[in-house]
């Protein structure tokens, strides 16, 4: 998990494409390795001690996860919009 926080990295950020591809899938393979780590007896207590502290009256808003999940969507499709427009312009 340190490898997520460190300003040290095995490919830097700066490399176009490469630099982030190292953190997609270094870092999903360490929390993976990480909760495998973690006794099952552990995390059965951790997910109580989670579950009591959300209490009975709190839950999930489903609302608000679309309304981000639209946000990214548009934000996405915007995006592919944009250089859409530039790779075009650029073809002229």
């Amino acid at each position: 998990m340190a490898y997520a926080f460190s300003p040290i990295d095995l490919i830097p950020d700066f490399i176009p494409l490469l630099g982030y591809l190292d953190d997609l899938i270094l870092v999903p393979l360490g929390i993976w390795l990480a909760l495998k780590m973690i006794p099952p007896e552990v995390m059965d207590e951790a997910r109580e001690n989670a579950n009591q502290a959300l209490g009975p009256g709190r839950h999930v808003n489903w609302f608000a996860a679309a309304v981000i999940i639209v946000i990214w969507i548009l934000l996405a499709a915007g995006t592919i919009l944009l250089v859409q427009r530039l790779v075009a312009e650029f073809r002229l």
